[in-house]
């Protein structure tokens, strides 16, 4: 039985102080012990947060890490760095990093290993543009992207791995791919999951959806046999809203 995992990606929101200010907040909330709770924070915030989080259930993530564990790579923040703050989540490949940084999947492979080989799990993004999704070219883009960032990682780890699908063209938009959309794909995932690898890590992946995701459409979502859970961006700046995806079930 797969542990449903929804995950708040703050983006580059929140300067330490606020993010403090809103751990708290999300504490206090009566939150779903059976859902897994992630909150993916700036760099300047995760060690205050760490902080905070020591004896709680909501588990920490950061938004991006080089592949290097140290080194003349000024402005990257390395895997080692993250695990000695007790990082338990790492996101690798947001369409944003591919998109605005240039981020290829020869790069995110790199990176998918280090998190691994450090005893972070990586959160891997994929997902088409809206020219691909018109062109009927979905499925060739992610399997492309999967297969080439997850080449040489072995199957045990990948039974770990959380795989986020966010077509590009619902993030942050408004737009969203439908529930029914959203479990094609995600079930498409899993059957590529299954093709590289073997059934039982197929499996044992956890298959979130990410694109404008918010407390009025996340039950829906969440009922699909194939979506594990969530990737979500502006709904989860606020506790009240965070609290309301993370217990989708109440």
């Amino acid at each position: 039985m797969r542990k449903p995992i929804i995950a708040g990606n703050w983006k580059m929101n929140n300067n330490p102080s606020e993010s403090i200010e809103l751990v708290k907040e999300i504490l206090k909330e009566d939150l779903d012990g059976d859902v897994e709770q992630v909150v993916i924070v700036p760099f300047t915030s995760i060690y205050p947060i760490t902080e905070l989080l020591k004896e709680e259930d909501l588990k920490l993530g950061a938004q991006n890490m080089y592949f290097e564990e140290s080194g003349a790579y000024t402005g990257e923040v390395s895997p080692l760095m993250l695990k000695d703050l007790d990082v338990d989540y790492v996101i690798v490949g947001h369409s944003e990093r591919r998109e605005i940084f240039n981020e290829d999947d020869n790069l995110l492979n790199k990176k998918v290993a280090s998190a691994f080989s450090h005893g972070l799990i990586p959160i891997l993004c994929c997902g088409e543009t809206l020219e691909e999704r018109e062109e009927n070219k979905q499925e060739e883009k992610v399997k492309s992207q999967i297969a080439k960032d997850l080449e040489g990682i072995a199957a045990d780890n990948v039974k770990k791995l959380v795989i986020a699908y966010e077509p590009i063209w619902a993030i942050g938009t408004g737009k969203t791919a439908s529930s029914d959309d959203a479990e094609a794909m995600c079930g498409f995932i899993r059957g590529l999951i299954e093709e590289i690898y073997d059934k039982e890590t197929a499996d044992s992946v956890r298959i979130q959806y990410g694109g404008s995701v918010k407390p009025e459409n996340v039950k829906d979502i969440m009922s699909k046999e194939n979506i594990d859970g969530a990737l979500v961006g502006g709904a989860s700046l606020k506790s009240d809203s965070f609290a309301k995806l993370v217990n989708f079930e109440k």
